[in-house]
């Protein structure tokens, strides 16, 4: 069936109906590179476009070689593509959420600020809130954006996995807190007696909030589900392991209802040539090269022997998916000019020809 799909990315970009493209993959396989050049793809046929970084190790702004924030800004070089870079960890949510309070007029100190901190320490103890909290708060923002399409420049597997789960994460922490809201209500009660009606707002405030988050997250959950709105992209390079995590991956997508349909081989040595081909090519003019050329010549040989085996291997697992295959460079991809001259190649399939 990979004989009767187009190789590139091609089918991303004239799929109209696409709000969301999340792209993700293994630590160091070119996915701020790949979501760079899908973007810039994305900016010629859409009215406008946004990239974030959720990985907390932004490169966004080394890619482009412009200073990106947590405020959309312009790339250079384009009137229609947006770039900004987000905290992940949660705690832009919490600094947040205590300057809402300070402007209401709740103490940063005594005991209105001693049950803000216990009640900060109850939701952060839940494994992955703080990450939650922040998509969630990430997820309204973008959804208030004007944006047509928003490409999401993802933290390695791990990471983003946390991330894409959050609902039930989300749906852990406030069933948690809840359940001791009403195991020490009568203590709560009195306590916030004592407090007064400022300390009482102080806790119903915080659990309000997460009641607020909750509510967004049937609404962006049904979004990412939705394979007309959102698809992800998965990046990695013809290594056992980024095969491996880029399965594991698939598999978890495929567990929380995600689309995936499409995988982005980089780095890849002659695309376009089978190791055989150099095999013979080798054969013919190997005793006319210096011993040097033989050495470095016969190691890039066992290189391509490997990748090729490798693919092969990602085409058997992805018979059903758009396997796009980009090649290894001599440079690195960096710069606009650079990154919209390389991003040509995902809708033709690396062919550098």
């Amino acid at each position: 069936m990979a004989d009767n799909l187009d190789p590139s990315l091609r089918n991303i970009i004239e799929q109209e109906s696409l709000n969301w493209i999340f792209v993700g993959g293994k630590g160091g396989v070119g996915k701020t590179t790949t979501s760079c050049c899908l973007s810039v793809q994305l900016a010629k046929v859409r009215p406008n476009v946004l990239i974030v970084s959720t990985d907390p190790a932004h490169n966004l702004s080394d890619a482009f070689g412009q200073k990106f924030g947590k405020d959309p800004i312009k790339v250079n070089g384009f009137d229609n593509l947006f770039c900004m870079e987000v905290d992940s960890s949660g705690e832009q949510e919490w600094e947040a959420i205590e300057a809402a309070q300070a402007t209401q007029g709740v103490a940063a100190d005594g005991l209105e600020s001693g049950v803000g901190s216990i009640m900060k320490d109850l939701m952060t103890s839940v494994p992955g809130i703080d990450e939650a909290m922040a998509f969630a708060e990430l997820m309204k923002m973008v959804q208030e954006m004007n944006y047509s399409t928003i490409v999401f420049d993802t933290a390695p597997t791990g990471h983003t996995l946390r991330l894409l789960s959050f609902p039930k994460t989300m749906e852990s922490a406030i069933g948690k807190l809840l359940e001791l809201k009403n195991r020490f209500s009568g203590l709560l009660t009195q306590v916030t007696a004592f407090m007064g009606a400022e300390g009482a707002a102080g806790v119903e405030s915080m659990i309000a909030k997460l009641e607020q988050l909750k509510g967004l997250i049937d609404q962006v959950h049904n979004q990412i589900r939705d394979p007309e709105k959102t698809t992800f992209v998965c990046v990695c390079i013809p290594e056992f392991l980024s095969i491996y995590e880029t399965e594991r991956l698939v598999q978890e997508l495929s567990k929380s209802e995600i689309d995936t349909h499409n995988v982005v081989v980089n780095q890849v040595l002659f695309p376009d040539k089978d190791a055989e081909d150099l095999v013979d090519w080798y054969k013919e003019s190997k005793e006319a090269l210096p011993e040097m050329a033989q050495t470095l010549i016969g190691k890039t040989i066992a290189r391509k022997r490997m990748q090729d085996r490798y693919i092969q291997q990602i085409f058997e697992l992805y018979e059903d998916f758009h396997v796009t295959l980009m090649p290894l460079l001599d440079n690195e991809v960096r710069g606009v000019a650079s990154i919209e001259a390389f991003s040509g190649l995902l809708l033709h399939g690396g062919d550098t020809a």
